[in-house]
């Protein structure tokens, strides 16, 4: 066992690899991981599995099978990666139960390009968790305007949910009204809350990424010396809002009647600046009971290096906000970033699933 990585563990980090192959799953790499590096879920999108499938064979006779039957690439989409997600809540099932259901956790994600239609992305979810027939999944959901009545309809269903895309602490705080709105509509109908389980995606290294660019466009030492200081702040006072909502009667309500709390996700935590610690999304976000899902070289940097010093998140709120106030007056336009990465992460979304479409498509052609 890795000891960085079992110490992040120890912190109440789950670690969530961000990744996933039918290669990963039949050489017994996953298990490994589940072993060794103290990974105990796993995301998945469209680019990953478009890059499993390219990169080997593992789906090569598959492939012919949906080839032979007429299957045409959503219908052979909709047979393989359901199949690869399912392999992996099987392999998961031992830490879902043993954790009563908050980790041992696998996503798949609704097609993007629905990510403005609030129905369909609703009627895909539930295709998908039909799909996957386990009880491990979690749907991936934009929270884009539309995708938030699709939360709360979809956890109003039973079906838990990854909530995705998520970069201000004004949209997480109406995704945690959705998913508390859905989990009231939930037990009206008499369903048990202790089976819905959520997470929020809170995006970091993007932010950065945006805001460093900004700082070096304004180009004095104030802006400067704010650069890679923004993402963290905003998953800190990100943290601060899940505190106080789940101090709130309103929460309090709910919990009463079983429900589970949407665990705070760290994601985009690979580091995007060569400049900058390869392990400061993972080591300055630490606090107990949240999530970060990790790129391979993120996950095997901190196996290496990381240092884990207990919690780094819940003191640091008046830091966050002082680090928020100085980039308005160096005159970041902080609404205007969050709304640009908001579009721009629907647009990658799109784009990657046209390259899933591609990439399916010309391996039933060569079938």
């Amino acid at each position: 066992m890795n000891e960085r990585l079992k110490a992040l563990a120890d912190a109440g980090v789950s670690i969530w690899l961000d990744d996933l192959s039918r290669a990963r799953l039949t050489s017994g790499n996953l298990q490994e991981l589940i072993d060794e590096k103290s990974v105990v879920g796993v995301t998945t999108n469209p680019t990953i599995f478009a890059g499993a499938l390219s990169n080997g064979e593992s789906y090569a006779e598959q492939v012919k099978q949906l080839k032979a039957e007429g299957a045409d690439t959503l219908k052979a989409i909709r047979t393989m990666l359901p199949d690869d997600v399912r392999d992996a809540c099987d392999v998961f099932a031992p830490i879902y139960e043993s954790s009563k259901g908050f980790d041992g956790r696998v996503s798949i994600e609704v097609d993007p390009r629905l990510a403005n239609d609030t129905d369909e992305t609703i009627a895909r979810a539930k295709l998908l968790y039909d799909l996957v027939d386990r009880p491990n999944v979690l749907v991936k959901i934009p929270a884009t305007l539309s995708g938030l009545p699709a939360i709360s309809a979809t956890i109003a269903a039973g079906i838990s949910v990854n909530v995705t895309l998520i970069f201000s602490v004004e949209r997480y705080r109406q995704v945690l009204e959705a998913y508390m709105t859905g989990l009231e509509s939930a037990a009206e109908a008499g369903k048990d809350l202790s089976s819905i389980h959520s997470v929020a995606s809170f995006f970091v290294s993007r932010v950065d990424t945006e805001i460093d660019k900004r700082l070096n466009a304004i180009g004095s030492d104030e802006a400067k010396a704010l650069k890679g200081r923004a993402a963290i702040a905003n998953a800190r006072l990100a943290y601060k809002l899940f505190e106080e909502t789940i101090a709130s009667d309103r929460w309090q309500a709910l919990a009463a009647k079983g429900a589970n709390p949407q665990r705070p996700l760290w994601a985009s935590t690979g580091v995007k600046d060569p400049s900058y610690d390869d392990t400061m999304y993972v080591a300055q976000l630490v606090v107990d009971g949240v999530v970060n899902t990790m790129p391979e070289k993120t996950l095997n940097a901190y196996g290496d290096h990381g240092v884990t010093e207990g919690d780094t998140i819940t003191g640091n709120y008046d830091d966050a906000q002082k680090v928020f106030d100085e980039l308005k007056a160096v005159g970041i336009d902080m609404d205007d970033v969050f709304e640009l990465l908001e579009t721009e992460g629907v647009d990658k979304f799109i784009v990657s699933w046209n390259e899933l479409l591609e990439t399916v498509g010309q391996a039933l052609a060569k079938a």
